[in-house]
Formats: C-alpha cells, sequence, structure tokens
C-alpha cells in the first residue's frame, strides 16, 4: 500500500471521510483532529474519565485516540462508581500487541502513595495509616496501600506491652525513613505524643515544688521501685517510700498501668530526676502507737526478717522492733536467730527500750521466762560436788564451755580435764556437741559463774604414783623421742618421765638413743606439776643421784625411804600398791578403749 501523503484523494469518488475534500482542506481536518488528542507518556499518572462500565471492566477516556480498559476489581474500594466519574490512572503502555491502550488503577494508586510518603517525609507531614497486622518488633501500617513499619518502641511514650490492641485500627503517623532500594518505610507515632507532652512537660516541671501532691500511671516496676509518669516527665518511687511496713518488691501493692497519687519528695537542679513517695500521703503508724505500750509491755506481731545479728518482729505496718540475738535466749553463747525464729512466725515479746521520738525498739523472747539463774534452787541444784552431764558449746584455749541447761554455763578447764594427759588444747579431748560428765568445783550466783571439772569424777592417780615412782625407784623405760635437751620416756600405766641430756650418758660412755629399752633411777617427782624425771645415768653413778634436799616436795617419810637402799625402799613401797594400781590400771585401759 502506498504512503498516505502519495493517496488521489481528489479522484477518490467513493463516499466516505474525506469525500469532498481537497488536499489542503484534508491536511487541514488532520490537523484539527490530532490537536484534540492528549499526547501522553507511558510510566505516569494521569486522570481519566469513566465512559462505560461492564461486568468485567471500566472503559477509560483519557483523550487518547483510543480509550483503556481496566478491570472492575480495581475500583473496588470506591462505592457507585458511574459514568463521569474521574479517576487517577496508571500507564502502562499506550498500544500493545493488540493495539490496545494498558491502563492500572492499582499501580495509579501506589504511585500516588509513595509521592505521597515522599512528601511526607520532605515536608515533616501527618500522615494516617491503617495497622494491618503485628510483627516481630512491631506492627506493620498500611498507607494508602505500602505497607511501613513502626517499631514497638515508636507506637508510645510508654512501654507497650500487648501490640495486638493497635490491629485494626486507623492511626497517625510520621515516615522517619525511606529505603528506596527495598522500598521500606519506617514510621513513628510516638514522635506525635511526644510534641504534645513537650508543653505538658514544660507546664510540669515549671511548676514542680517539693511537697506537692501529683496523680501519676505506673510505666515501669524493678527490685527497687516504679517509674511513674507525671505527664511526659518520669519520676521514681523509691520501694522505701511506697508504705510505711516492709515490702519485698512493689508487685505486693502496686501493678503496672496503676493511677495513683503521690508527694514529691526532691528533684534536682534540672528537674531530671525526681524523688516520689506514697507512704507519705499517710500518717507515720507510729505515730498511732498506744500511749500504754511502754518497756515492759508485752506485745505480738510478726517476724519479718532474720539477720545474723537478730530478727525484726513488725508489730504494725511500719512499726518494728529488733530482738538481738542475745535476748532470745539465757544462754551466754550467742547462736544464730535462725535457731529461734523464721520469717512470718507470729510470735510474743517483750519491750526493753522504747524511744518514740527515734521511732526505734527493742525486743527480747528470753525475758517471757524465769532466769534461770535467780530460780531459788540454782544453789542446791548446782551445789559444790554435784554431778551433772552437759553439751559443749564452745572451746577455747584455756578451756571449754558446757551447757547443763538453757541458760546455765560452766567452765571446764584444760587442767580440770584428764589427771594424766598433758592436754594443749580441749580439742584434743572434746569436740564441739559432745556430751561431758562434770562435777561441780565453785559456783558464784552473783557472778553468774560455774566451774567444773571433769577429772574430778575419778580419784587422783597421782597419789599412787607418788608411791610407785618413790625418787631412787628403778624403772625399764623405753626412750620415745630425743631432742637437744634430753629425751622423752614411756613410763608404765601411760605416764611419760624426762631425762635431760647428761642423764643420758651409758656406762661406757656413749649416750643413749631413742628406741633404746634402759633402766632409769627417778631423780625428781612432782605430783602437783605432774612431772617425773629419771636418769640412766644414775643406775651406775651415785654422784648422779641428787643430794638429799633436793626432792623439794619429798616428805621427810618419803626422804627417809630414799636414804637407804633405793631398790629395796622401791620394793618396800610399791607393794603395798599392788592393787590400787592394778585397778587403776585395768580402770585406765578401759578409758583408752
Amino acid at each position: 500500500m502506498s504512503n498516505q501523503e502519495d493517496f488521489n484523494w481528489e479522484k477518490f469518488e467513493t463516499k466516505g471521510f474525506g469525500e469532498g475534500y481537497t488536499k489542503a482542506e484534508r491536511a487541514e481536518m488532520e490537523n484539527l483532529y490530532d490537536n484534540t488528542l492528549t499526547e501522553i507518556t507511558e510510566k505516569e499518572v494521569i486522570t481519566g474519565t469513566v465512559v462505560g462500565i461492564n461486568d468485567k471492566d471500566v472503559i477509560i477516556n483519557i483523550g487518547f485516540k483510543s480509550d483503556g480498559l481496566v478491570p472492575l476489581n480495581e475500583f473496588r474500594d470506591i462505592e457507585g462508581l458511574k459514568i463521569g466519574d474521574e479517576v487517577e490512572l496508571f500507564i502502562e503502555e499506550q498500544e500493545n500487541s493488540l493495539g490496545q491502550l494498558v491502563l492500572s488503577r492499582k499501580k495509579a494508586k501506589m504511585v500516588k502513595a509513595w509521592q505521597t510518603i515522599e512528601e511526607a517525609l520532605e515536608q515533616d507531614n501527618v500522615i494516617e495509616g491503617l495497622v494491618k497486622r503485628r510483627t516481630k518488633g512491631g506492627l506493620i501500617v498500611d498507607i494508602y496501600g505500602v505497607e511501613a513499619f513502626l517499631p514497638g518502641s515508636q507506637i508510645d511514650v510508654k512501654p507497650i506491652r500487648d501490640f495486638d490492641i493497635y490491629v485494626g485500627k486507623k492511626m497517625e503517623v510520621k515516615v522517619v525513613k525511606i529505603n528506596h532500594a527495598n522500598d521500606n518505610v519506617v514510621v513513628s507515632h510516638k514522635v506525635l505524643i511526644e510534641k504534645d507532652l513537650e508543653k505538658q512537660k514544660a507546664e510540669i516541671l515549671n511548676n514542680l515544688e517539693k511537697g506537692q501532691v501529683l496523680e501519676g500511671i505506673i510505666k515501669n516496676m524493678t527490685n527497687f521501685g516504679v517509674f511513674i509518669d507525671l505527664g511526659g516527665v518520669d519520676g521514681l518511687l523509691h520501694i522505701t517510700d511506697i508504705s510505711w511496713g516492709r515490702i519485698n518488691h512493689p508487685e505486693e501493692v502496686l501493678n503496672l498501668d496503676d493511677k495513683v497519687q503521690i508527694v514529691v519528695l526532691d528533684f534536682d537542679d534540672d528537674k531530671k530526676r525526681i524523688s516520689l513517695g506514697m507512704k507519705q500521703l499517710t500518717a507515720h503508724p507510729w505515730d498511732s502507737l498506744s500511749a500504754t505500750l511502754e518497756v515492759g509491755s508485752k506485745v505480738t506481731g510478726k517476724i519479718v526478717n532474720v539477720a545474723d545479728y537478730g530478727a525484726f518482729l513488725e508489730l504494725a505496718p511500719g512499726v518494728e522492733g529488733l530482738i538481738h540475738v542475745s535476748e532470745m535466749s539465757w544462754s551466754q553463747h550467742l547462736r544464730n536467730p535462725a535457731d529461734f525464729v523464721k520469717v512470718s512466725d507470729e510470735i510474743e515479746a517483750v519491750i526493753l527500750t522504747l524511744d518514740k521520738d527515734e521511732r526505734k525498739m527493742s525486743l527480747g523472747i528470753k525475758q517471757l521466762t524465769e532466769d534461770p539463774w535467780t530460780k531459788a534452787e540454782m544453789s542446791t541444784k548446782y551445789a559444790i560436788g554435784t554431778k551433772h552431764k552437759g553439751i559443749v558449746r564452745n572451746l577455747t584455749n584455756f578451756g571449754l564451755f558446757l551447757e547443763l541447761e538453757e541458760g546455765i554455763d560452766g567452765l571446764v578447764h584444760v587442767s580440770d580435764l584428764s589427771w594424766t594427759k598433758k592436754i594443749k588444747h580441749p580439742s584434743e579431748f572434746v569436740k564441739v556437741s559432745d556430751e561431758l560428765d562434770v562435777i561441780v568445783l565453785e559456783l558464784d550466783l552473783d557472778s553468774r559463774r560455774l566451774a567444773l571439772g571433769h577429772k574430778q569424777l575419778e580419784e587422783n592417780p597421782w597419789d599412787t604414783f607418788e608411791n610407785v615412782f618413790p625418787i631412787g625407784s628403778k624403772h625399764k623405760c623405753a626412750i620415745i623421742s630425743k631432742n637437744d635437751k634430753g629425751a622423752v620416756l614411756e613410763l608404765p600405766y601411760g605416764l611419760e618421765g624426762f631425762a635431760t641430756t647428761k642423764n643420758l650418758e651409758k656406762e661406757d660412755g656413749s649416750q643413749a638413743e631413742a628406741g633404746e629399752s634402759l633402766d632409769f633411777t627417778v631423780i625428781e617427782f612432782s605430783k602437783d606439776d605432774k612431772r617425773i624425771v629419771l636418769s640412766h645415768t644414775a643406775t651406775f653413778k651415785e654422784e648422779a643421784m641428787p643430794k638429799p634436799g633436793a626432792a623439794k616436795k619429798a616428805s621427810p617419810k618419803k626422804k627417809a625411804a630414799t636414804s637407804t637402799d633405793s631398790g629395796a625402799g622401791a620394793e618396800k613401797s610399791t607393794l603395798g600398791d599392788l592393787d590400787a594400781l592394778s585397778a587403776l590400771k585395768e580402770k585406765m585401759d578401759q578409758g583408752k578403749k
């Protein structure tokens, strides 16, 4: 087909378009027609008019040479769409493969939405969206078809615990960030609230005064107190200022989102740290204490705390007294307060001291029973020579304290534990909580002192040893150990003796060594010091024996016995005591077992 320019319109006689027009006239007509068409550009949003509606499509006229079809379902958000309505559309193609104009209202809405969002970011505009659903860390808000992310921290000025309450609701937001690479939009509702609160906050801070009573909402709880929103300004209500009584955690008496009345206690110069109080709005419970309460009064209460040094008894919320551990028992040996009371116990006590001005009180529970030291029967029950059984409560370097009954303790000196053993520390003989039989040696009621002895329950074997080991008597001894000063010797009946170095010289001039068993002669005996000194050298040298009178504690009778033949004297002095020694040895063996 030849080009339009080569067609001879003047020779074309068929009736129709252009018939009867000259070439010049036809050109003019074409020009007029072209001026009635709109010049359009693909990928832009334009306004069109609805010229037809059928079951599937909406026919749109945009002033182009052909009309466009848009699926009817893209107009579902418009109720009562009718011919003549103007709508915005996105031009996808001027002419597709079928020669049709391709339009999209859905894309037009999306382009328009992004333009509105970008404009909102640039001009700091407020836009409205619909909260579609909850997501990790926040909410998804629909803004004109674009899904924007609203972080949980940007929902409100106070922490939000339940995001679901916002789903399905409209919310005003501001755009704070756009990521074009990922088509991500971040919005905030909190900034709108903050602006409203700034004015309110400034007004509160300007009028803030100590002692001012305010109303606030609990926004956060910790173990040390609660943070209260005073209307854009936060204040701290410390746990000790919540109640006059003792509480372990604020949640015991308060709840999140509670509206509470509080009083301003203090604030810094910048008013950035505000201290609040709640208990100060009520009278102090000490001020309403009964006037009849005085020292000696009996009171009842509940144990609210147990410490190493004592326990606190709550008589009423905010009124507590300390029961020191020393006031829990008449015993002089302090124990753990937990042995007597525990938290939540309801007990009775006696007021020992009371200072209402300082709001302090000390209490005692041992005073509910009679002091055992003041009982009339004490002087007879614990008379000198009476025998008792007690429990070892404490060990010291000089002895041990024995509890005979609650509140009655006595001292057993280390020297009164055994007749024969040289005990350096009581732990060598007993341990704490052991039972021990004793006899009363001394009683002083005024000073509350009771001296006890254990060894006195048996006869003093040294009275017998004095006759077994007289000076000059000979005995077979084994050398247990040796040092620079001399040697320790093993004697019969579990006793130990001592020989100085010069008394270890043997007849051949050599020195006796540890492990040897040799004959030794007693050269000194002290019953009071429980000491026996012997000499091997004296068995063959007369001069090694001490001179008469050297034995300081020997009686004239004993001296006479030693002035004769020492061996014979020993024989005479020991024969009469064999029965007693046998009984003693048997008793000592049983003790060892």
